[in-house]
């Protein structure tokens, strides 16, 4: 008998929760704001550390930054940070929670100035997906025109852990950027 194998871009076979991340959510274009914070979060709170890290805690997150429900978030005092700073669920980097709330703030400015933070981002592609057509994870890049734009544009606005490498990491967990390598099934399917 045999069974048919998925071809899946490499980075992601080696642990349950990185394939699941890849074939669920990776490069599917999101366009719900609280998603969107979510992602601007996590990808911050990555910097310095593996995706795989995060992803492991995302629960832990989503409990400790009220749902990403941006608006709570942006409530947070410091006690609030003194909170987290003690939560195991997290990554407990003083610089890196004080920056989801700050960032918290910049999103609901972004938010009312623009009607919703996916109408403000999707700009910087066109409101549409950039499609690579990379054969091998060599060719990925760490950064691209757009990501540098983006990230001037969101320090501009006073946002933080937003460089050009951590902003091409979230276009492409938004589905901004699909780079999926060409043999990948999910290249065709987002």
């Amino acid at each position: 008998m045999k069974t048919e194998t998925i071809e899946r871009c490499p980075w992601c076979v080696k642990d349950p929760v990185y394939t699941a991340y890849h074939d669920d959510e990776w490069g599917v274009p999101v366009h719900d704001d609280r998603k969107l914070f979510e992602f601007l979060i996590l990808e911050g709170a990555q910097a310095g550390l593996s995706w795989l890290t995060i992803l492991k805690r995302r629960q832990g997150y989503r409990r400790a930054f009220a749902g990403f429900d941006a608006g709570k978030v942006a409530a947070f005092t410091g006690a609030s940070v003194e909170r987290l700073m003690q939560d195991a669920g997290i990554i407990r980097n003083r610089l890196k929670i004080e920056a989801a709330v700050s960032n918290a703030r910049a999103f609901l400015r972004v938010r009312e100035e623009f009607g919703s933070f996916d109408a403000y981002s999707w700009r910087f592609v066109d409101g549409r997906a950039i499609r690579n057509r990379w054969k091998t994870l060599a060719q990925l890049p760490a950064t691209s025109k757009e990501s540098d734009l983006f990230s001037k544009d969101l320090k501009q606005r006073g946002f933080r852990f937003v460089g050009s490498t951590i902003m091409y990491a979230h276009m492409q967990a938004v589905g901004m950027v699909n780079d999926h390598l060409v043999g990948c099934f999910r290249y065709s399917e987002v």
